[in-house]
């Protein structure tokens, strides 16, 4: 994936969420939540476009 279209789903992305959290009224535990997963959703998309998440997904722990 290009590095411009990864630039612009996070710009995209961040726009959305600020909007969200600034326009449609919510608790605020509820949109900690949501920034949460969105960020955690975020961070797993971008290890996938950039081939890291096989990396992360095989790694075991072991006793």
């Amino acid at each position: 994936m290009p590095l411009l279209n990864l630039v612009i789903v996070l710009i995209v992305v961040g726009v959305g969420l600020y909007l969200i959290n600034r326009y449609i009224p919510m608790a605020s535990s509820i949109k900690t939540i949501l920034n949460v997963l969105v960020v955690v959703c975020v961070c797993v998309w971008l290890l996938q476009a950039v081939g890291l998440w096989t990396n992360v997904s095989n790694y075991r722990v072991t006793r």
